[in-house]
C-alpha cells in the first residue's frame, strides 16, 4: 500500500531520500530486466539494460552521498511503502523475450520522460526554496538522460522488430554417433 505524501511539507533530506528511493527502484528493475532476458550478444537488450542499471546506480550513489555530507546518518522520514512505484522504473512487464536493443532503448526513454514528469508535477506543491530547487534540478537531470538517450539512439536500427537471430537462438542439436 502506497501512502500519500504531503510534498507541501518536504524538506531537503526528504526530497533526497524520496530520489535516492527512486534511483534504486529503477537500477533494481534493470537489473531484473537483465536477468529476465539472459545476455544473448553483446550490444545485446540485456546489455543496454545492465549499461542503464549502472546509470541508475550512479545518480542514486552520487544523492546518496549528498544526502550523507548533508544530513549524515538520520533516519529517513520517506520509505520505500511512501512513494508510488514505478516513477522511473520502467513497467515490469516491458522487457520483452528477444526485444532489440533500440526496443530496450525506448523503454528506456518511457520511464526518463515518466520521471520527468513526475518531478515537474510535484512541484507546484513543493514549498521549500531550497527543495524547489532540488527538484528541478532532478527534474532537468532527466532531459539531459532523455538527451543521451536519443543520441545513442542513431546507433540502433529504426526498428522495434523482434531480436530473434537463429544462430544465436536457436537451440543446437547434435548427434552422438551410436557405438
Amino acid at each position: 500500500m502506497t501512502i500519500q505524501l504531503d510534498f507541501s511539507t518536504f524538506n531537503l533530506q526528504d526530497a533526497l531520500d524520496m530520489a535516492v528511493l527512486i534511483e534504486k527502484e529503477a537500477e533494481d528493475r534493470y537489473l531484473s530486466f537483465v536477468d529476465q532476458l539472459g545476455q544473448r550478444y553483446p550490444g545485446d537488450a540485456a546489455n543496454f539494460f545492465a549499461m542503464m542499471a549502472r546509470n541508475e546506480q550512479h545518480h542514486g550513489a552520487e544523492l546518496s552521498e549528498r544526502r550523507r555530507v548533508l544530513f549524515g546518518d538520520a533516519p529517513s522520514r520517506v520509505t520505500k511503502n511512501m512513494i508510488k512505484s514505478d516513477i522511473e522504473a520502467p513497467d515490469p512487464g516491458k522487457a520483452v523475450r528477444y526485444m532489440s536493443p533500440r526496443h530496450a532503448l525506448e523503454v528506456a526513454m518511457e520511464s526518463e520522460i515518466k520521471a520527468y514528469e513526475f518531478y515537474n508535477s510535484i512541484l507546484p506543491f513543493i514549498q521549500d526554496a531550497t527543495v524547489r530547487e532540488l527538484i528541478k534540478s532532478l527534474r532537468e537531470e532527466e532531459v539531459e538522460h532523455q538527451k543521451l538517450l536519443n543520441e545513442k539512439r542513431s546507433g540502433y536500427s529504426d526498428t522495434l522488430e523482434s531480436d530473434f537471430e537463429p544462430e544465436i537462438d536457436e537451440p543446437k542439436i547434435f548427434h552422438i554417433p551410436e557405438s
